[in-house]
């Protein structure tokens, strides 16, 4: 046994042992008090830099990108584009709606991953920057937001959008899920993003021969 040895195993006396204890006491406080007052500088920091965020920042959403056959997970849900048409009139079961420009249809599939949802109707965001809300001369009843959208499970719908041919290049298509609160922001909300895979020439013939009559009576 070294001389070290020996002398660390010496009792100490009882005054020595209480003022050691006293100390030691005293630093496990002063360690909690530190790091309590640390998470609270943290979280005032964190507070102060939500108060100087602006509504739009702190309500951006988390955009997941895919491509046209892709299926796109958006952690909540997630959503495959499947195939794109442009048509003159849209035919329903109660009327026939027609345009001067282009009604576009994408049929795609989404299925949710933990509980049932209805997605929100899309928007269709152009080349340049350019927003498109889904058509509201076309029925919701026939568009996939009437359909629950389930864990799991494909389930198969279509949107409709009232273009005119110049926002077909270079466009896509963003999927969303209906706000929980129209009083409360929901921050980093899931989106997903599909490109339509649609280029300069691709959009010109697409364009180019419409079909004269869609019907939504078609599987």
């Amino acid at each position: 046994m070294t001389a070290t040895e020996q002398r660390s195993t010496v009792a100490p006396s009882r005054r020595r042992t209480r003022r050691t204890e006293g100390r030691r006491g005293g630093g496990g406080a002063a360690k909690a008090l530190s790091a309590v007052a640390g998470v609270l500088l943290v979280g005032g920091a964190m507070g102060m830099q939500t108060l100087h965020l602006s509504d739009s920042e702190f309500g951006d959403p988390l955009v997941y990108s895919g491509a046209k056959g892709e299926a796109v997970d958006a952690r909540r849900f997630s959503v495959k584009l499947e195939s794109v048409a442009v048509a003159k009139s849209i035919k329903s079961s109660t009327k026939t709606v027609e345009t001067d420009h282009l009604f576009l249809v994408v049929d795609v599939a989404a299925k949710s991953s933990l509980k049932p949802y209805h997605l929100k109707e899309p928007v269709l965001v152009t080349g340049d920057g350019k927003k498109f809300d889904a058509t509201d001369r076309v029925d919701n009843s026939l568009t996939l937001s009437r359909k629950w959208v389930q864990p799991d499970i494909w389930t198969r719908g279509r949107f409709f959008f009232e273009v005119p041919a110049s926002a077909l290049a270079g466009a896509s298509v963003r999927f969303r899920l209906p706000g929980a609160s129209s009083v409360l922001v929901e921050p980093y909300r899931p989106e997903a993003e599909i490109d339509l895979g649609l280029d300069e020439d691709a959009a010109r013939k697409l364009a180019a021969s419409p079909q004269a009559v869609y019907s939504t009576d078609k599987k």
